[in-house]
């Protein structure tokens, strides 16, 4: 049972943060300032701030300290002896299990930070996310991290090419993947876009129609998960472009619901175009796939292996990009202050010592 924040706040209180961003979306990776959560794993844990002390992403992404657009990826001690350190991803949606974007900044901002030592050339190690263990292979060049790839969650087909009545709209072709949260892909072009930054209000407005109008119709189910909640995203997929043998390239945009078009192509986004690429046979083992976003920025899947999972055919993937470090901070939060309309954090905030 959570308790009101009065008891537990008698005294301004200080998190110390690193925003980054990956292709644009930013990621505000929390270093201190928290309290040891309960859980022995970091997937529990999760689950103790979703389902009890959701105050503290409210906190994080609303005003006056944040907004929708952004993410927060808060580090904490891994319960697997193989990672580095534990990380918790919040979103306006909720607490996805896995994203490839936040995985690109929190890896960077474990290195920049000195959780784990940054080497000269490639150097590899393990971050636990809420979906498992996740190897990372970063790239250091005169003591910049200049580039990250980390294993994207295995990746399936569940629905390919049904198709639902929106509103204003008519009937809408769509596939739906799984990538670390399900996905509508549907095709840009046959929707009118040419997937340019000035159609983003657009896109958000149309993804919106066809989201709900899914939602209302049916839900989703993970072979090992079960069921993970409505349907949070869809992906607009542009023409691909073979540029050699073994490397494509497409523009790509995605929707969160409710509302926000993400400045990156996204990470699951691009395992989710590689798991219809591959169904649809037109890619091989070892082919990349470059998504290129609204603000012409991207990310890098390769196609890595695939495995049966009961009647799915689960594609293997990573995921590369570049994250920067953007800014290094400390939020004052003030337990008299109104503005903050983040309800109950439990206890959650502590003195922050430099």
């Amino acid at each position: 049972m959570s308790q009101p924040l009065a008891p537990f706040l008698a005294q301004p209180l200080t998190l110390k943060l690193m925003d980054t961003h990956a292709g644009g979306d930013v990621s505000r990776i929390v270093l201190g300032g928290i309290s040891p959560l309960p859980g022995n794993t970091v997937r529990a844990q999760m689950e103790y701030l979703r389902d009890e002390a959701d105050g503290l992403r409210r906190l994080l992404l609303e005003e006056p300290y944040g907004i929708p657009e952004m993410s927060v990826d808060l580090i904490v001690p891994a319960s697997d002896p193989r990672a580095a350190a534990g990380y918790i991803i919040m979103e306006v949606m909720g607490y996805p299990i896995y994203s490839g974007s936040n995985t690109l900044c929190t890896a960077t901002a474990v290195l920049e930070s000195g959780i784990v030592p940054k080497q000269e050339g490639i150097q590899h190690f393990a971050l636990e996310s809420p979906a498992g263990l996740v190897q990372i292979e970063a790239r250091v060049e005169n003591g910049v991290v200049e580039a990250i790839t980390c294993a994207g969650l295995p990746s399936y087909i569940d629905t390919y090419r049904a198709t639902v009545e929106v509103p204003g709209m008519g009937s809408v072709t769509y596939s739906v993947a799984y990538s670390g949260g399900f996905y509508a892909l549907v095709d840009a072009t046959e929707l009118g876009f040419s997937l340019v930054r000035e159609e983003e209000r657009a896109l958000a407005e149309c993804a919106h129609r066809i989201v709900e109008a899914i939602r209302l119709e049916r839900s989703f189910s993970h072979y090992s998960l079960g069921d993970v909640g409505p349907l949070p995203f869809l992906h607009f997929m542009g023409p691909v472009e073979q540029l050699s043998d073994d490397y494509y390239r497409s523009r790509s945009t995605t929707y969160v619901h409710p509302g926000v078009i993400c400045r990156s192509t996204t990470g699951t986004g691009t395992s989710a175009r590689l798991a219809l690429m591959h169904f649809e046979g037109r890619i091989k083992l070892g082919d990349s796939l470059q998504t290129v976003s609204l603000r012409e920025t991207g990310f890098v899947g390769k196609f890595t292996g695939t495995h049966q999972q009961g009647e799915h055919r689960v594609v293997e993937n990573t995921i590369s990009g570049k994250s920067y470090v953007i800014a290094h901070s400390d939020i004052i939060f003030n337990p008299e202050d109104s503005m903050p309309q983040c309800g109950e954090l439990s206890g959650l905030l502590r003195p922050y010592h430099r």
